[in-house]
């Protein structure tokens, strides 16, 4: 295996990590801005308020995008695996 081949599945693997981290962390990013928002204005210094949204609001994004997450890390993992059997059968 090549150093390009090697590149281009490490460039490969930090897209996946990005597909399947993205939404979760940009979800959680939002609402935590929101609650942050939403105590600034009622003037409500509680820490744990914000904990119950994000976790509820997380769980939401990976029931909507875990068929999408597993789909994208099944082909990654194929695609690995395809690279590890042409090499095996140099």
């Amino acid at each position: 295996m090549q150093e390009v081949e090697i590149a281009g599945l490490l460039r490969e693997a930090m897209l996946v990590c990005v597909k399947l981290a993205g939404p979760p962390l940009v979800v959680a990013l939002v609402v935590g801005i929101v609650m942050s928002l939403v105590q600034a204005v009622t003037q409500v210094s509680e820490q744990t308020l914000t904990f119950l949204p994000k976790v509820v609001a997380i769980f939401g994004t990976l029931l909507l995008l875990g068929s999408f997450m597993i789909v994208a890390l099944g082909d990654f993992t194929r695609l690995v695996m395809d690279r590890i059997v042409a090499i095996g059968s140099l």
